[in-house]
């Protein structure tokens, strides 16, 4: 894979028994897809993990902190955590938490796939509200 990074060419190895493993370069690192969905981000060689409601407390019991950047002076935190070290030194336990961050994107993919279809049929019911003259 062009332009990729040693870890990031063990994660997509190491992840393919849970789908179609894929990195792509994205700003200054990596992302990390599973099935074509978004689960991790590879910033300098540091693995973070896509993180919600469901996942986050193994995160914190870890003490990892989320992945975050400073836009116009101020802190932007992201839904990706970084992973401990325990995690990406152990094949099993890194599926096991990669396949908690794809059931992370699966939710957050499912809830933008209601937003769309709400907002389209919001669309169709106002323009058959509007009769032509």
């Amino acid at each position: 894979m062009a332009g990729s990074s040693p870890l990031v060419e063990y994660l997509v190895d190491e992840l393919t028994p849970l789908g179609h493993a894929q990195g792509r370069r994205m700003f200054s690192g990596h992302g990390l897809y599973l099935d074509g969905l978004i689960v991790a981000l590879v910033i300098d060689e540091t693995l973070y993990l896509k993180v919600d409601s469901g996942n986050r407390a193994s995160f914190e019991a870890a003490g990892t902190e989320p992945f975050a950047y400073l836009n116009r002076g101020r802190r932007v935190a992201l839904p990706y955590w970084e992973a401990p070290a325990v995690v990406i030194e152990e094949p099993d336990l890194l599926r096991e938490w990669a396949a908690a961050s794809l059931a992370v994107a699966r939710r957050a993919d499912t809830v933008k796939l209601r937003q769309k279809a709400r907002k389209k049929a919001n669309g169709k019911k106002r323009k058959v509200k509007r009769a032509s003259p």
